[in-house]
């Protein structure tokens, strides 16, 4: 009897190991790597999805936009994400094909450290100078004729730029470069740009960081990474003439007037309502338009229609804007065509 219930408990407990081990191997993980700008929002939809569907696992990287679509394409992950989408010769190189949904939107914003300073306004001529280098001190004529009233000092600015392949950059430098034909041509757009002044951070963790412990700093983030950081942001001028805040209102009257085409890749360089935040863009997630794994194939679908659903309802606490419904309808559209 004795022996018979020490075989029973050793069955039992050799069942359970099973058990976790099918278990553990039926969970669904899956790996994504890119743009830093949505990275708070997609491991926070990570963290969500995981609560509501415990067998399916997301990792996702923060690397930047650039090394995200290098990764996508060499199929070291299972979606890349970036702010720049992907160009035609980029999309060539994935062999099993390229699904791009839009996933959320936000601001580029212009963030400074100035001691008593919190209500900036810069002119067009002002913030493409101070990233030009042609306008180097806080004091200097193309600011204060802006900001009348307002103590600025004599101290140099000191430009805070990427020094990653980046999403941010490429939407910040093509705006840039929409206004202003001297940017254009000294300095143009694209992921990576040879900045004429300034230091450099990884992400847009590592140029809040750098703007946030550099008196007299200024730099390019995300709306999000600011305002969770209590970075000062700059009122900007756009095509009208006004002087708009970056505010999610002001970003959602950016997008109200974006007419998404069928490729789902378009970048709202410089927006022309009267209350429009001049820099505004949507961030894109990278799908193979055919999985070789099914479960993979169905964790990742899985995932993103939470995120274009559910997920959405994180954006604005993160500072996100969410997705207009008939830009979520295409991208339902789109998720649709992944086999």
């Amino acid at each position: 009897m004795k022996k018979s219930l020490i075989s029973l408990t050793r069955s039992v407990a050799f069942a359970a190991t099973l058990g976790s081990a099918v278990s553990a191997m039926a969970q669904a993980q899956i790996t994504g790597a890119g743009a830093s700008f949505p990275a708070p929002l997609y491991q926070r939809w990570a963290q969500e999805f995981h609560a509501a569907n415990p067998d399916i696992q997301v990792n996702y990287q923060s690397i930047g936009s650039g090394a995200g679509i290098k990764q996508f394409i060499a199929k070291t992950v299972n979606f890349g994400a970036s702010d720049a989408a992907m160009k035609d010769e980029e999309i060539a190189q994935a062999s099993e094909g390229v699904v791009m949904i839009p996933a959320t939107a936000g601001s580029i914003v212009v963030s400074y450290n100035l001691e008593g300073v919190k209500d900036l306004k810069l002119s067009r001529e002002a913030y493409v100078g101070i990233f030009l280098g042609t306008v180097t001190k806080w004091n200097d004529a193309a600011i204060a004729k802006t900001n009348p009233g307002v103590s600025l000092p004599d101290e140099d600015i000191i430009v805070c730029t990427r020094s990653d392949g980046s999403g941010t950059t490429f939407v910040f430098t093509k705006h840039l470069a929409a206004v202003s034909p001297e940017f254009k041509k000294e300095v143009g757009e694209g992921t990576a740009v040879d900045w004429p002044t300034g230091v450099a951070g990884k992400g847009n963790e590592g140029v809040t960081a750098l703007i946030k412990q550099t008196p007299g700093g200024v730099g390019y983030v995300e709306y999000g990474y600011a305002k969770n950081n209590d970075l000062a942001m700059a009122s900007l001028a756009n095509k009208s003439g006004e002087f708009v805040a970056p505010t999610d209102e002001s970003a959602a009257a950016t997008l109200a007037s974006v007419e998404m085409p069928a490729n789902l890749r378009i970048w709202p360089s410089d927006p022309t309502g009267k209350m429009d935040y001049p820099i505004v863009t949507f961030t894109w997630l990278l799908l193979y338009k055919k999985y070789e794994d099914a479960t993979i194939k169905d964790a990742v679908v899985k995932f993103v229609e939470f995120g274009l659903t559910e997920g959405q309802k994180f954006a604005p606490e993160l500072g996100y804007v969410p997705l207009p419904a008939p830009v979520v309808e295409k991208c339902k559209a789109a998720l649709a065509t992944v086999e």
